[in-house]
């Protein structure tokens, strides 16, 4: 911790350092906990000694989220939630609800403000980043270990132990009918998207449900004009079209797709920084100070309830690189699916790479992890 923080300043770090939760016995090595406490302490001591008092951001409160998540392309009904990659932190079975008071606001922002530090650090690693060529004919592809929930639709939880997931998805501008291919299982399943039109199929162009490295960087990287850009393509698609307004929230809407261009794509390093900043925009956001990925990798945690839902979802980061680790969920509240505390998605991201053929995976020295 930097001792020269001094003032407000001082007493908004301490107040975070007293909310952040203790750690859970059977995720945490003795020391863990206030090592990433530590580490976001800092990055917190950082901001505010590079910017001056008066330019601090005024943060918004958190508001209702409910439940809506963008539509993701599966080969099949028995992968579906297999494909719904969530995350979040360490289960510990708590949660801190504050009273409606000025100490419960104040905590509230407090804990947005450490999520909008993390993620500035964040998207200047990712903006260092190189970019990468890749042609039309070519495929994106990414290596997970996941945990999925394989239990019937709205009922108990039955999630499976990590494994090995592979997708190659194709980069053509499209329309485009077999978009790509997962490996799980030892089995090869096709993804294929698009429906009979009279003699002609009707494929999926590239956008946000199926994106492409060349569309993901033509998103615009001001933050604001992102999150309206984002709105928009939400509208646009087809699940979010037939879901009753009364039922969706916009901020839970942007954060859950940012979630999903982060899982198996590959990003542009500007787009992955302007991502990241549209993030920290979105109210409700805060820091989970240590989760733990598929893969049992430590790291620092941004997340959001989805009250409608019932669970929280967090994209984890490494400690010490910032890089992008995976996501975790977990049950907020007793549901159908299980009681408070029941974790019920995780993923790890291994490996990511361009290749040239379906089925071909990366030589050595050729793949990029980071996003």
């Amino acid at each position: 911790m930097n001792d020269r923080t001094l003032g407000p300043d001082r007493a908004e770090h301490e107040e975070l350092a007293r909310l952040l939760p203790a750690p859970a016995e059977r995720d945490l090595p003795p020391g863990r906990h206030l090592h990433h406490k530590d580490t976001l302490m800092r990055l917190i001591d950082q901001d505010s000694n590079t910017a001056p008092a008066t330019a601090r951001p005024r943060t918004r409160l958190p508001r209702p989220a409910v439940l809506l998540r963008p539509a993701v392309l599966l080969p099949a009904t028995g992968l579906a939630l297999g494909g719904v990659l969530l995350a979040t932190l360490t289960v510990t079975g708590q949660e801190r609800t504050p009273a409606p008071s000025a100490a419960g606001t104040a905590t509230r922002s407090t804990a947005a403000h450490g999520a909008a530090v993390l993620l500035d650090r964040v998207a200047s690693v990712a903006a260092k980043k190189d970019e990468q060529k890749v042609g039309d004919g070519q495929f994106v592809y990414v290596k997970t270990l996941q945990a999925a929930n394989e239990g019937a639709f709205g009922g108990p939880v039955k999630l499976t132990e990590p494994r090995e997931r592979e997708v190659w998805m194709a980069q053509e501008a499209g329309p485009v009918i077999d978009v790509g291919l997962i490996h799980e299982d030892g089995s090869y399943f096709p993804i294929t998207v698009g429906v009979p039109d009279g003699e002609t199929a009707v494929g999926s162009p590239a956008g946000l449900g199926r994106p492409t490295y060349t569309w993901l960087a033509s998103l615009p990287t001001d933050p604001d004009v992102l999150l309206r850009r984002l709105t928009t393509e939400i509208t646009r698609d087809q699940d979010a079209r037939e879901t009753p307004a009364r039922d969706r929230n916009r901020d839970q809407d942007a954060f859950d797709a940012i979630g999903e261009l982060l899982r198996e794509t590959l990003m542009p390093p500007k787009t992955a920084a302007a991502l990241y900043k549209a993030a920290a925009k979105i109210p409700g956001v805060t820091v989970d100070p240590d989760a733990v990925d598929a893969a049992g990798r430590h790291g620092i945690g941004v997340a959001r309830d989805d009250t409608r839902a019932g669970w929280r979802t967090a994209w984890i980061f490494d400690p010490a690189t910032l890089e992008y680790l995976g996501e975790r969920s977990y049950l907020i509240k007793d549901t159908t699916m299980g009681k408070k505390g029941t974790l019920i998605n995780e993923t790890a991201v291994l490996e990511r790479a361009v290749v040239d053929a379906l089925r071909e995976r990366p030589a050595a020295g050729r793949s990029s992890t980071a996003t």
